[in-house]
């Protein structure tokens, strides 16, 4: 019988194993804006273990006691992948990662040091000399705490190649297992990167003892192309964000990385553990939690990315799905149709749905966030999935404190009442509720309804503050749709320290007060004692 050309095919290489460094909550959290509380952080760490990253980059030991005790207690949560503390090549920067993971199941400790011309002559204002010098020392104090040591030359993609190389070799030899090298302002380009690992590979003698890593900013759009060209040229692990979150124009985006990998394996040759399935989840409980939204046509997790508007496209999509997906939705963790709950379904069904968008509600929060579905289900016909999800943000994560506790110095919305026209300055009465006891102040706005809620959210609070940002979207289609305010307001006698608030209601203006009393919680969150 004659064989199919498939068959007669040659069988496809197998392909290696990349590792995945997740930094979303160390350089992600650097974003503006995105500050994470330690509930909040517990909760993306969780999130990112049973995506199945290698390393999560926990934070920066040193920087504050919150940085410190946010590494400490993920570190005794995570079990299935390696933690990661960040360190300069400063001794109480080594000893304080080192003490921040000392209950890890597999600990690492990331140090790094500068090393091209620029940030040593006005940054460091040391020699080539006294860089290697400061860079083995600190490699073999990390080394002394544990084995799994990275190192990172910051601004690698900057640093003369030929003392890259020699840097390199000598951290090597001083015990760095993994060499990472950043692209730090984003400044490479993915030819430039290729290059710049194959000389690593081809000229450091010992190299071959430790992995490369890259780990590639966003400032020219380039980080993922700079990031799979590293792959290609034989790097073995890669730093990433979720939702490319990071300093600046960001970090490389680990959905599209992972996805790459995954779908053009026929070019790259490599892969990852990652349970692409759940990227998605993931990709929008970042989301929600730092209050940065998904831009719609963003890559593998923006609203658009399956949809199709075009007749072309839906034609050849309804004769072969493949004609205009290169991958399918449910492989990144997108369901088949967006099912929808009404005020009959039960908790079952809300509970199954809110585990398929990433979300396993403990009994209590499931009371909480179905006694809201309940009530949004007799305001609206249809409740979608955009619908439960922000159901949850405003139910679960709006209500914690730096320990996840509900506390009586929080305030909590109970009414509010507003006289407005075309010819009348807006007149609102706002009623909150602190310990259990109910304050109502009434106000008049002088530039409308917005200016109003401001002035009566400060005068209920007693809180002097300073607006930042505001805005509101619909959460989901219809004139039923749900609207989602977002805040980030400042105290006035803490100027650049951003309190972050969210709300979530098929009325604007209570979706805007609750999203103000979520930032003035924030605040007060993160002035109460440890043991509140």
């Amino acid at each position: 019988m004659e064989q199919s050309p498939a068959e007669n095919a040659p069988a496809e290489a197998p392909r290696r194993l990349v590792t995945v460094f997740d930094t979303t909550l160390r350089d992600g959290e650097q974003s503006p804006g995105a500050s994470m509380n330690l509930a909040e952080k517990l909760e993306v760490a969780k999130a990112l273990e049973e995506l199945g990253v290698d390393v999560i980059e926990a934070g920066f030991p040193i920087v504050s006691a919150g940085d410190f005790e946010s590494v400490l207690e993920i570190s005794k949560m995570i079990k299935n992948c390696s933690v990661c503390g960040l360190a300069r090549c400063v001794e109480k920067d080594i000893d304080a990662a080192r003490d921040a993971l000392k209950v890890a199941v597999r600990p690492r400790i990331h140090v790094f040091l500068a090393t091209s011309a620029i940030h040593r002559e006005f940054k460091l204002r040391m020699t080539q000399e006294d860089i290697i010098a400061r860079a083995v020392e600190g490699v073999k104090r990390a080394r002394g705490y544990c084995d799994d040591i990275e190192f990172s030359p910051e601004d690698a993609s900057r640093t003369e190649i030929d003392f890259l190389c020699a840097v390199v070799e000598a951290v090597i030899a001083a015990g760095a297992s993994t060499v990472n090298i950043p692209d730090t302002v984003g400044y490479t380009t993915p030819q430039e990167m290729f290059e710049r690992i194959q000389t690593l590979r081809n000229r450091v003698p010992n190299i071959d003892k430790a992995a490369i890593s890259v780990h590639c900013h966003n400032d020219l759009g380039m980080a993922v192309a700079n990031t799979l060209s590293a792959i290609r040229a034989g790097a073995q692990q890669f730093e990433c964000a979720i939702n490319g979150l990071g300093e600046r124009a960001g970090n490389c985006a680990l959905e599209e990385v992972v996805m790459s990998l995954k779908t053009r394996g026929d070019v790259f040759r490599a892969d990852t553990r990652v349970n692409t399935r759940k990227i998605v989840p993931t990709s929008r409980l970042v989301s929600q939690i730092t209050g940065l939204k998904v831009q719609r046509n963003k890559a593998i997790v923006g609203q658009n990315a399956f949809a199709h508007e075009s007749g072309i496209h839906q034609a050849g999509m309804l004769r072969e799905r493949t004609t205009y997906e290169i991958m399918t939705p449910e492989s990144v963790g997108l369901l088949k149709s967006d099912l929808v709950l009404g005020k009959h379904s039960g908790r079952a069904a809300l509970a199954d749905r809110a585990k398929h968008l990433g979300h396993e509600l403990t009994q209590e929060q499931l009371d909480r966030v179905f006694t809201e579905f309940k009530k949004l289900a007799d305001r609206k016909k249809d409740v979608f999935d955009v619908d439960i999800l922000a159901i949850i943000e405003q139910s679960i994560h709006d209500k914690k404190n730096s320990q996840g506790d509900t506390v009586d110095r929080y305030w909590h919305y109970a009414g509010y009442e507003l006289a407005i026209g075309s010819e009348k300055k807006p007149v609102l009465r706002l009623t909150l509720s602190q310990n259990g006891q109910e304050k109502t102040v009434e106000v008049q706005g002088e530039g409308g309804p917005v200016n109003a809620l401001f002035e009566a959210v400060q005068k209920a609070t007693g809180y002097q503050l300073v607006m930042r940002e505001y805005k509101v979207d619909a959460v989901s289609g219809g004139p039923d749709a749900q609207g989602e305010a977002l805040v980030h307001l400042e105290q006035a006698a803490e100027p650049g320290v951003i309190y972050r608030g969210h709300g979530v209601s098929t009325d604007v203006i209570e979706a805007s007060i609750q999203a103000m009393i979520g930032a003035v919680n924030r605040l007060i969150g993160g002035r109460l004692p440890a043991e509140a």
